[in-house]
């Protein structure tokens, strides 16, 4: 499956999701949460690795590019 600019941002969005909700106080199984979160992150590398190959761009360029938008969305413009 191709990947969107935009699918990278919206699967890196899921991976922090899961990150907090792993991290939250009141998780009731933090194995199943971290879990979810680790494939969350692995389902956003894969991506990234299609997508940087795909538009012969380098791979840690555009994660950090989809980490930028999700994480700092104030510096983009």
């Amino acid at each position: 499956m191709a990947h969107t600019f935009e699918d990278l941002v919206q699967l890196e969005q899921a991976a922090v999701q899961a990150h907090q909700h792993y991290l939250s106080p009141d998780v009731d199984d933090p194995d199943a949460a971290r879990q979810a979160w680790v494939d969350a992150a692995a389902v956003f590398q894969a991506a990234v690795t299609e997508y940087a190959a795909a538009e012969g761009k380098s791979r840690v360029d555009v994660e950090m590019a989809a980490k930028k938008t999700v994480r700092h969305p104030e510096t983009e413009g």
